[in-house]
């Protein structure tokens, strides 16, 4: 269980907070129970999400993890501050967000963001070795390394993709109440990576969370590949070292009404045959329902333009197009699902600039995603509408299997680890002979959409 602060709400909202907080105390006093955890002093809470704790602004509350979620005492087990902000805090707080206001589940949002400025506040001056701490495992770079080099774009990549994952698993073992088996692999030919795989869940059939970083020299398959895409690549003896770092996810719900959401957030760095560095960033964020919820592509969207803008008004519109672009399954004429952000390549205006705009994208992950979890965490299904998920599935693995840039990059990188890079394909799929949904159908509109994509903010 989570023991998270709860801030930033309105005035009738925390007038309201603290009516429902004290009332359902007295409740508890006279029923004998008591909720009142070791961490509180004199902090009355009420738990509005099942495992999940919330406090009144003003109170004094130190974080604690324990419980069924809770790991406590070792690197990957303690869950510190910071990853209980990134994760439980950001879809426990918004969820109270939404209860408050008496408005929907998608309020969650706006107090999900304003702790993850707090939290990206704490991370610019933390300890190395203390951010660690809240990782599902030790760092692939030596934490000695790290710290040695702190303020080097790779460590702070490294550290933003470490603690994305965190944040990630967390927020899943949260509302699924399962656990992430946690896999740790060495590529021989430099570096490695950490795969949280959670298979069989309550609410996931498959949920993968990759960080991997890998360095060496590229082979000449995949620098046909950059060039391609027109980077001029000057190589020494032929030979053009690179280090290769990124957090990828692809998270496929059982129930039909969650969709599946998939995001990848990396940086790329060639040293040249003078000693020069090329240097860019790549990734994005893309939902992929089985039913269209206009509410629900509203709040993804909306959620990541917000992100977006902090930065460059142009950001959302350029990448939004990008993605539906990119994610396009051309022997089918339709996309893969309903979109999000999709850019790569990204090396200006600057390094910093550049950087900061991709920490604004990933810590979108938990905020954009769970709230929709929640919302449809108990609708009923049928078996018809387990037959078009599927069917939907099976267009997924198409993608992925035919197209996707990353998946390319991977099979033709010597050493690249094969059961992380498809860790993203279903557990189950299916392909039904000229299958085509009926007319005014769910199934017929959730087609329409993908056949033409939508602009939903």
């Amino acid at each position: 269980m989570a023991t998270i602060v709860f801030c930033s709400v309105n005035k009738t909202a925390q007038t309201t907070a603290r009516r429902c907080l004290f009332s359902h105390l007295k409740g508890l006093a006279s029923s004998g129970e008591s909720r009142l955890p070791l961490s509180c002093t004199h902090s009355p809470s009420v738990t509005f999400l099942a495992g999940i704790r919330c406090y009144p602004r003003g109170y004094s509350v130190r974080f604690m993890s324990h419980g069924t979620a809770g790991r406590a005492a070792t690197g990957r087990t303690r869950r510190g501050a910071l990853a209980l902000i990134g994760a439980a805090a950001v879809t426990a707080s918004a969820a109270v967000a939404g209860f408050l206001a008496n408005a929907n589940h998608f309020q969650r949002a706006e107090m999900a963001t304003k702790v993850s400025r707090a939290a990206e506040e704490n991370e610019q001056e933390g300890d190395i070795l203390e951010r660690c701490r809240g990782f599902m495992s030790p760092p692939v770079t030596d934490i000695g390394v790290l710290q040695e080099r702190k303020g080097e774009m790779r460590t702070r990549m490294e550290m933003l993709i470490m603690e994305t994952q965190a944040a990630f698993c967390n927020a899943l073992e949260e509302v699924d109440g399962g656990k992430f088996k946690v896999d740790r692999w060495q590529r021989n030919e430099g570096g490695g990576g950490i795969s949280c795989v959670m298979q069989d869940g309550k609410v996931f059939e498959k949920a993968g969370v990759n960080v991997s970083v890998v360095f060496g020299n590229l082979t000449e398959e995949a620098a046909r590949q950059m060039k391609s895409r027109g980077k001029v690549l000057k190589g020494k003896d032929g030979k053009l070292p690179f280090c290769a770092m990124g957090v990828s996810s692809v998270i496929h719900p059982k129930n039909p009404h969650i969709p599946t959401v998939h995001f990848n957030y990396r940086y790329f760095e060639i040293e040249e045959e003078d000693g020069t560095k090329q240097w860019w960033f790549g990734g994005g964020t893309d939902l992929t329902p089985v039913y269209i919820n206009k509410e629900d592509a509203f709040h993804f969207h909306n959620t990541l333009k917000e992100a977006c803008d902090k930065h460059h008004h142009q950001y959302y519109p350029d990448f939004k197009k990008w993605c539906d672009r990119y994610f396009y399954i051309r022997h089918r004429g339709e996309t893969r699902g309903i979109g999000g952000i999709f850019f790569d390549d990204l090396d200006s205006p600057s390094q910093e600039e550049a950087f900061n705009f991709v920490q604004s994208c990933a810590r979108t992950v938990v905020p954009c995603y769970l709230p929709i979890v929640y919302k449809h965490l108990n609708d009923s299904f049928t078996d018809e509408n387990k037959g078009w998920q599927q069917v939907r599935r099976g267009r997924y693995v198409e993608f992925n299997l035919v197209y996707d840039r990353g998946v390319k990059f991977g099979l033709a990188t010597p050493g690249s680890r094969i059961e992380s890079i498809l860790m993203s394909l279903p557990l189950t799929a299916r392909w039904e002979y000229m299958h085509e949904p009926a007319k005014g159908t769910m199934e017929a509109e959730m087609l329409e959409v993908l056949r033409n994509p939508k602009e939903w903010v």
